[in-house]
């Protein structure tokens, strides 16, 4: 009887954003024969639209923010007018180049995945793809929204990573001239006269940051008692500060019933009848998982009633066939969390060595200035018994080089198991906590005690010294 050979393995994943490239990835280096469907664009609306995008704008922001604060270093800007006299010169931000720098960056970003992926001989099929079961895909391709054409993709594994869109209510309808969503801001020609962003929630409040830096008057809307309602309370707190300190109108409390149109702007009607008059308005009031109409019930794929689909910790639906990855899951909404999932869901697929994802370990960042980072177990939880552990915050104020560099808000704030000193989470509030944040990352997910990550040598001065600091504070007799 002559030996058969093992047919290789077929994977087809629907979504080319971080969840479904880092999948495709995978089962090409994995050895498998790897489809790739996308309709807009590989990188999705990560690269596309939104956090690619949406973070350089924040770093323009950031550099502007600098620019005017430069004079309490004692760097002070002057140019010379005809009498020879010594004028200080305003900080100017061109929107219009900056817009269109941030998209060129994007479309630069996803052609560089796309290359990655066919050197890695993953196939792209770009088109409108919906599931024919649990091991096909059916593909309208062709050009213009009448895709006549259509692909028949068969798979032994189905990656869906469909993503989210900005969710939008039927009383604030978005046109993209005054009244927008975060994925239509970038058609925007001049820095907005007010900016009115209804939202406190990650988004809205790293929107109203940056539009804040950038020059535009920002009044915030906010359903709730602050901003950053699901964050740690101190750092919610120093950032809703920061912006009253610096000129934001942070309306709390307070629930957008209508956004309409006027003659030269919007008009927000607020719950108890107020309005508030701008020139813009961002809508901001969270995302939807774009999994209608693509098959999935159809296939036996369960559904949150949000619409999201329900996967275990390795990315795996009820169809022991069909992995789900990305914002479209019921899992975290984070970019580096669909990376992980997608990389989880092929390596489990195929029988390689695969750790379940621990959301107690993801590490997350809110991009306002300054930037707020998080991992671990939460104050909140542990006040309320969930989590055993003891608290230690040490204000950033106190560290020479936030001295130095004229550092005034912020913090590190560490959690330790009670009686061990093992490191179960932390918040940072500083500027680049998004870097800072490591340290205490790495000690969670190694399950590193306070002793051990203050036996660190940080670099003196430094930010990162702040975290040895607070962990040699949580010090464990012995």
């Amino acid at each position: 009887m002559p030996y058969e050979f093992e047919r290789t393995q077929r994977i087809a994943v629907l979504g080319g954003g971080p969840g479904g490239y880092e999948a495709a990835i995978a089962g090409a280096q994995l050895g498998a024969e790897v489809t790739l469907v996308e309709r807009t664009g590989v990188g999705g609306s990560a690269v596309l639209t939104d956090v690619v995008p949406s973070k350089t704008l924040i770093a323009t922001a950031e550099a502007a923010n600098a620019a005017g604060e430069a004079a309490d270093l004692g760097v002070q800007f002057f140019t010379r007018n005809s009498d020879g006299r010594a004028v200080r010169p305003e900080v100017a931000v061109n929107l219009g180049e900056v817009n269109r720098r941030l998209l060129l960056l994007a479309r630069q970003q996803s052609e560089d995945i796309k290359s990655q992926l066919i050197k890695a001989g993953v196939r792209i099929v770009a088109g409108d793809g919906r599931l024919d079961g649990p091991n096909r895909l059916v593909v309208s391709t062709g050009k213009g929204k009448a895709r006549k054409d259509f692909d028949e993709i068969e798979a032994d594994t189905l990656v869906v990573a469909v993503g989210a869109r900005p969710r939008q209510l039927p009383t604030a309808k978005p046109d993209g001239e005054r009244i927008f969503t975060w994925t239509q801001l970038y058609s925007l020609e001049e820095v907005p006269e007010h900016m009115i962003v209804v939202g406190s929630g990650v988004t809205g409040a790293e929107f109203a940051s940056a539009y804040l830096a950038l020059g535009a008057k920002v009044s915030l809307v906010s359903s709730r008692d602050q901003v950053l309602p699901n964050e740690d309370a101190d750092a919610a707190r120093v950032i809703e500060n920061v912006f009253r300190r610096n000129g934001m109108d942070v309306l709390n409390k307070s629930r957008a019933d209508k956004v309409e149109r006027t003659n030269d702007g919007v008009r927000v009607t607020l719950s108890d009848g107020r309005t508030v008059e701008g020139s813009h308005c961002l809508m901001a009031v969270g995302s939807v998982p774009n999994t209608a109409g693509i098959g999935l019930e159809e296939a036996g794929v369960q559904l949150t009633e949000s619409g999201h689909i329900r996967v275990n910790r390795v990315a795996r639906t009820s169809m022991p066939s069909i992995y789900a990855a990305g914002d479209c899951s019921d899992f975290l909404p984070l970019a580096s969390v669909a990376s992980m999932q997608g990389r989880t869901a092929v390596y489990h697929a195929m029988g390689d060595a695969v750790a379940p994802t621990e959301l107690r370990n993801v590490s997350s960042n809110i991009f306002t200035q300054p930037e707020v980072a998080t991992v671990g177990w939460s104050q909140k939880q542990i006040e309320e018994g969930i989590a055993q552990g003891d608290i230690y915050k040490l204000p950033l104020a106190s560290n020479p080089r936030a001295k130095m560099m004229g550092i005034k808000d912020g913090f590190v704030k560490i959690f330790a198991r009670t009686g061990s000193g093992t490191v179960i989470g932390g918040v940072i509030v500083a500027p680049k906590a998004s870097d800072l944040i490591l340290p205490i990352s790495l000690a969670v997910e190694h399950r590193l005690t306070v002793d051990q990550l203050a036996r660190a040598f940080s670099v003196y001065p430094s930010l990162s010294a702040s975290v040895t600091d607070a962990a040699r504070a949580m010090h464990i007799v012995g």
